[in-house]
């Protein structure tokens, strides 16, 4: 069920590069015989299957998953598989029914006239498309959340993963002064093992501190290793990289508010029209069009890379052989909540012009004026903000060295694990 619910999240996330592609493939090749079978029909019914079974793995299989894990069997039964999946399936109906009613109450609120009362009776037409509208709205907050953090933790990210220029560094002294720590660790380690005289607690204490050296250790080791245009060219094109594609993330989205206020077209909105190559949506074609793909899975890696380093999903984080089930489902609802609201936020904030298809199309949220201006420029603001706290840290440490006030801890970010980082020579690593 995990594996599936993966598989729809990788789908939503190819549903506008598919789409994108397969309307310039078309305009390029119209009458092309071996590209027949690619037109407006196939991809509407991948975006309706897309969308019909991600409301298949967020509202059955996810619940049904996790109760399953719960159950134990209902009280006097025989234990058992029966039982469990028994009682997993009755969870699951009051679990439907619950969310079933406050859907209705709430349409009823929203909008209140007969229609809505009575459309309890049209459950397909008319309650999983409100439901799913507002998951997708739900996931565009959390999208809005996640990605301007994300998109300033992933320079942090990439200069953990890359070798940085070694500028004034003697590689060579800090890999013996590690060295002799780990000496002095495993002397006090392999002492205290053999007196008894630390206790277990004490024991487990320079165990840690061991790990860690030895992480130290191989990372300054595979730093000395790297070649030349590993240290001097591969970080700073990586971190150029990174730079331009936020930039022009944000210079798209502030585009996105100047069209917003003086053209109606720029609204998202669904589309039913099943033509597909009959007109380019990309201002200069082709290249364009990549461009907007490469945005779209950097702004669904930065979400990815932004969730996990807020604080309030960080229980969520998995961890090599200390992952639980629970925490398992948990990071599949949530991949999947993110992917299915990413092609909603790549059209709301002007990404691209690629109209939303099947049941995409009709989240009525997406109407609302107020909304998606709102959405583009609390997005843009707060995109920014984060980089200009990412890139300034280093400056505002120095100015409240300088006024003092350095010992209220008021510049230490919980998110940049290098900020504070002790060298092995005993000096602070500073910009």
């Amino acid at each position: 069920m995990c594996t599936f619910t993966l598989a729809m999240s990788g789908g939503a996330v190819l549903l506008l590069p598919f789409s994108i592609i397969s309307n310039e493939i078309l305009l390029s090749f119209p009458r092309n015989y071996y590209i027949q079978w690619l037109n407006g029909s196939l991809i509407h019914g991948l975006w309706n299957l897309v969308s019909l079974f991600s409301n298949l793995c967020l509202f059955v299989l996810m619940p049904f998953a996790y109760f399953f894990l719960e159950s134990e069997g209902f009280a006097g039964s025989k234990k058992g598989i029966k039982s469990r999946v028994l009682e997993t399936f009755v969870m699951l109906f009051l679990l439907g029914l619950l969310i079933l009613g406050i859907v209705w109450v709430a349409s009823a609120l929203i909008d209140n006239d007969a229609a809505s009362m009575e459309s309890l009776y049209d459950l397909w037409e008319f309650y999983l498309p409100y439901l799913y509208s507002c998951i997708s709205l739900m996931g565009g907050l959390l999208l809005l959340m996640c990605t301007p953090v994300g998109l300033s933790r992933m320079f942090t990210v990439m200069g953990q993963l890359l070798v940085k220029p070694t500028i004034l560094e003697d590689l060579d002294e800090q890999i013996y002064c590690v060295t002799l720590q780990e000496e002095a660790l495993q002397r006090r380690l392999n002492g205290s093992t053999s007196s008894h005289s630390h206790s277990q607690g004490s024991a487990h204490r320079l165990n840690k501190e061991l790990d860690i050296v030895r992480d130290q250790r191989s990372k300054l080791e595979r730093r000395k290793k790297a070649s030349a245009w590993e240290k001097n060219l591969l970080y700073p094109i990586v971190m150029l990289i990174l730079l331009t594609g936020t930039t022009i993330s944000v210079l798209l989205v502030a585009l996105n508010v100047l069209y917003l206020l003086v053209d109606e077209t720029a609204m998202p909105k669904g589309s039913t029209d099943r033509g597909l190559g009959n007109t380019s949506l990309s201002t200069f074609g082709v290249v364009q069009a990549v461009v907007e793909i490469v945005l779209m899975f950097y702004l669904m890696v930065s979400s990815v890379v932004g969730f996990y380093s807020l604080r309030v999903f960080e229980g969520l984080t998995p961890r090599k052989d200390d992952t639980t089930m629970t925490t398992i489902i948990g990071c599949c609802v949530s991949i999947l909540v993110l992917s299915s609201a990413l092609p909603v936020m790549s059209r709301t904030l002007g990404i691209t012009r690629f109209d939303l298809l099947g049941d995409f199309g009709r989240f009525n949220w997406l109407g609302n004026f107020y909304i998606v201006l709102s959405y583009n420029l609390l997005f843009a603001v707060v995109t920014t903000l984060c980089l200009v706290r990412k890139f300034t840290s280093a400056i505002r440490e120095e100015l409240l060295k300088a006024l003092g006030l350095d010992k209220l801890q008021l510049s230490n970010s919980p998110t940049d694990p290098e900020s504070g980082k002790i060298a092995a020579n005993g000096h602070q690593k500073t910009l």
